[in-house]
């Protein structure tokens, strides 16, 4: 059928607004300090995108059944922001792809995250189970290089037994704040099957899809950073903190005035710093220098000796902007879990190295470890404790902020020490980050402790 070139003009100016306004919306939610609501401006974003999938699928349909196409497109768009509300899980991703197998003439639906299989439904779903890794290389392309793939034959996609009925296939990536985090695909028995509209279709929800997961993030990020904000007040910010370290002040007044000037002047700085906006991205250096004034106090309570905080050189690194209240977290819970009950010295030492353009930031103590059964509960973030919370905390910063890939592992021995490694993925893709850099393998010993 031939599209009415009317009809097209049409379309081409909806979706160069879409583009325009998207922008302008994206802009004020992540950049816009007077933004009202980050929600609202993504929920703009989510309804141009649903807008613009029912222009691009009815387009070249016959006005008689226009109407129905706009409806039945807008409730599957309107289901689908609904599943995928808290974020792109198994469970989500299968309630999508059986939503929209009966939308397309597609024999299949499959979601991916970058490693494997979240959803399918469909011819073939036997061999394609929640959690298998990915089977097919154009789907690996894909997520390499975030291009919309379109295979017309069988060879490409390798399917045997039920799956060798599969000889077509449209892959578009998912992408997140600039991150490629999955894939949404649709299979087809016949190559002919796949046309303009269906791959308009495998598009527009693929951009719906992501815009949705952005806002999931968004929102995510907001929460976490209102429990940033709770935890400083109830923890950080607590009366135990405070009284001791002002009583630690008020008895250096008389035996040491000068050093009660100093601290009282670091102590305002401290809180000030601590009470800035937590989302920010500051230099590491500014980060571990709020770092210090924590150890300073803690130093004046317990004893000069009682800690003491290596940093490797920093050299361009004390740049790389990284969010605010990410590694003194790491040190204070070496300084409030790890300390020996004999009160002997606790050593931590903080390194910050380069892998290709990502950047490694390691903190390990010598003290008394975690037991096993604990560190179960902290890595999987079911602890509830502080150590618990903040960690998960920092984590879930780290991925919200320089994507999926990144993130914390924690390594410990019971007796001898903890090691917590963050990893910020592609945070020195910038051209000012260059330096020298570890192999891979040096990144897993790394890695390993």
């Amino acid at each position: 059928m031939e599209r009415d070139p009317k009809k097209l003009v049409g379309v081409g100016v909806l979706l160069v607004t879409y583009a325009i306004l998207s922008v302008i919306a994206v802009y004020c939610v992540f950049f816009s300090r007077s933004a009202p609501s980050p929600a609202v401006g993504v929920a703009a974003i989510i309804g141009m995108a649903a807008l613009s999938l029912v222009a691009l699928v009815v387009s070249g349909q016959d006005i008689h059944v226009r109407a129905n196409t706009n409806n039945r497109t807008l409730d599957l768009a309107s289901q689908t922001v609904t599943f995928m509300r808290e974020g792109l899980s198994q469970e989500s991703a299968q309630a999508v792809c059986d939503l929209l197998l009966t939308a397309v003439t597609a024999c299949s639906v499959a979601i991916t995250n970058r490693t494997m299989i979240l959803g399918f439904s469909g011819v073939d779903r036997k061999n394609h189970e929640q959690g298998t890794p990915i089977q097919t290389v154009v789907t690996l392309d894909t997520l390499g290089d975030g291009q919309t793939r379109v295979v017309e034959t069988a060879n490409p996609l390798g399917f045997k037994g039920d799956g060798a009925k599969i000889k077509g296939a449209i892959i578009v990536p998912l992408v997140v704040r600039e991150n490629i985090v999955g894939t949404l695909k649709f299979y087809y028995t016949s190559a002919s099957r796949m046309d303009e509209d269906q791959l308009a279709m495998a598009e527009g929800f693929a951009q719906l899809l992501s815009t949705q997961l952005s806002l999931s993030y968004l929102e995510q990020q907001a929460e976490l950073a209102a429990r940033m904000e709770l935890k400083a007040l109830q923890a950080q910010i607590n009366p135990h903190f405070l009284f001791n370290t002002i009583n630690t002040i008020a008895s250096y007044t008389r035996t040491d005035p000068t050093k009660a000037r100093t601290m009282l002047r670091e102590f305002a700085v401290y809180y000030r710093r601590l009470l800035e906006n937590s989302e920010d991205l500051i230099p590491l250096a500014s980060e571990i220098e709020q770092t210090e004034r924590y150890l300073m106090f803690q130093r004046a309570r317990f004893g000069e000796d009682s800690v003491q905080m290596q940093i490797s050189d920093l050299g361009e690194l004390g740049e790389l902007r990284v969010p605010a209240f990410i590694l003194q977290p790491l040190v204070e819970n070496a300084v409030g879990h790890g300390r020996r009950p004999d009160g002997s010295t606790l050593h931590i030492a903080v390194t910050v190295t380069p892998v290709g353009d990502d950047a490694v930031i390691s903190v390990t103590d010598d003290g008394v470890g975690i037991p096993p059964e604990r560190l179960a509960t902290v890595v999987d973030g079911g602890s509830k404790t502080g150590m618990g919370i903040a960690l998960k905390n920092v984590n879930a910063r780290l991925k919200g902020y320089f994507g999926s890939l990144s993130g914390l592992s924690i390594q410990s021995v019971e007796g001898e020490g903890t090691t917590v490694v963050l990893l910020l993925s592609e945070a020195l893709s910038s051209p000012e980050h260059e330096a020298e850099e570890l192999s891979k393998g040096d990144l897993d010993k790394l890695l390993e402790g």
